[in-house]
Parts: C-alpha cells; structure tokens; sequence
C-alpha cells in the first residue's frame, strides 16, 4: 500500500490539535503495515500484537513532537524498529543472535573448530554486537533485519518500505563502518 503523505500530514495536524478521530483513520491507515512490519520481525503473532499496542501508544504520545507531520510514516517505522528491537531483545537476552555470515564478512572467520579459536569468535562477537550499537539508527535497523532476521533483501524492502538501491547502500554502509571499528 503506499501512503499518501500529504493525506497523512494532514491528519498529524488534526491530532496534534486534539482530534481523536484523526489518530483513528492514521491507524487504520498504517496498523496493517506495522502489524505486517512486527509480525515478521518477531516472528512470533502475539508478541506482533503487543508491539502495535505500544508503537501506537508512544506514536499517540509523542506526535506532537514530530516536527514534520509529512514524515509520520518514517517516524512510525523508527518507532516500530525500536519497540521490536526492545521486545526481541528481552525475549533473547542479551544473546541477540547475529548470524555467522556478518562476522565472516566483516573479518573474514570461518567455522572455528577447537576451543581457542571458539574463544576468539565469542569475543568477536562481542565486539560486532558493541559495534552495530554504534551505527546510524537505519542502518542499525537493516543489519539487524538482514543479519539478525536473516531477512532476504527483497523482504526488507517490503518490510521498510526503502527502495532495493537503498537498503544495499545503507547496509554497504554499516558493512564498511563495521569493518573499520572491528579492526581496531
């Protein structure tokens, strides 16, 4: 579905000035998308549901502090991102997985086969986990989706709403800034 910015800054306003109602059609307009959005991150219906609750309580609380209302659909994916990356995050522990195939391109292992070299790849991992922590939020948000979720490509796109051309360059992007904070 795409969105009708100006339609959809529209309604910001109205809900910035206290109009319920607004806030109910900007739901029904966008709810399917992040339902859609938390489903796939989660990977888990209930756990979905949950996180739309909260996206749009904090969307309904903080709207006024959205300083563009023709960017409330970017402004709402960040929000998805963050209250699904802290959901997961709490599910998982502090042991949010990123796959093997993000150290491997980053410093270039592979499977580790004795116990010293096992030692090593726990502290790499380590230092990437501390390292995606410093990426851009987008970026942060695409290696996840991409290295945590194993997501495809073509998912993330549908999942962001970003163009393919933008998803490879921000990811391109984090790959290069992780490169060079892991090899420090």
């Amino acid at each position: 579905m795409e969105y009708q910015h100006s339609y959809i800054a529209e309604l910001v306003r109205k809900v910035t000035k206290g109009d319920s109602e607004a806030f109910a059609e900007l739901y029904t307009l966008t709810s399917d998308k992040v339902f859609a959005y938390t489903n796939r991150y989660l990977r888990d219906e209930f756990l979905a549901e949950d996180a739309v609750q909260e996206i749009y309580i904090l969307a309904y609380k903080n709207i006024s502090k959205l300083n563009d209302p023709t960017l409330f659909v970017a402004w709402l994916n960040q929000i998805s991102f963050r209250v699904c990356y802290d959901i997961d995050k709490k599910r998982k522990g502090d042991s949010a997985d990123i796959n093997s195939e993000l150290l491997d391109e980053i410093i270039g292992t592979d499977s580790f086969s004795n116990p010293e070299e096992n030692a090593f790849q726990k502290d790499e991992y380590a230092r990437l986990k501390d390292a995606i922590e410093t990426l851009p939020a987008t970026e942060k948000q695409l290696v996840i989706l991409r290295y945590g979720n194993n997501n495809k490509i073509d998912e993330i796109v549908t999942l962001t709403g970003l163009s393919k051309s933008t998803v490879k360059r921000h990811l391109n992007s984090a790959i290069e800034h992780l490169r060079a904070v892991m090899q420090k």
